[in-house]
């Protein structure tokens, strides 16, 4: 039975691979640090919202049962992954351009 832990876990380390293969590591930026500690305080605020409305709901056999106020800890991996993916993809898109 796949969680969604596993799945987030997956699917994060797919594209770092991908990343890690086509572009260069690069030092985490001092920006980069900033836009996670946002995405991660706005991604606490409304999931908790969405979840404690009922408006999502989670199987409580697919997650780990650790929360964040009532959100699950596993919506957090997607805010990690668009600070990951994001700058990346914009990155090497801007790398293609620029030749």
């Amino acid at each position: 039975m796949m969680t969604y832990l596993l799945l987030n876990l997956v699917f994060i380390a797919v594209v770092c691979g991908v990343i890690a293969i086509v572009m260069k590591p690069r030092r985490v930026s001092r920006a980069i640090i900033i836009t996670l500690a946002v995405l991660l305080v706005l991604t606490m605020v409304f999931d908790n919202l969405i979840v404690g409305l009922s408006i999502v709901d989670y199987n409580p056999d697919k997650i780990l049962g650790v929360r964040i106020g009532v959100a699950p800890i596993e919506d957090f991996m997607y805010a990690i992954l668009a600070v990951i993916l994001v700058p990346a993809v914009w990155i090497k898109l801007g790398a293609k351009n620029a030749k």
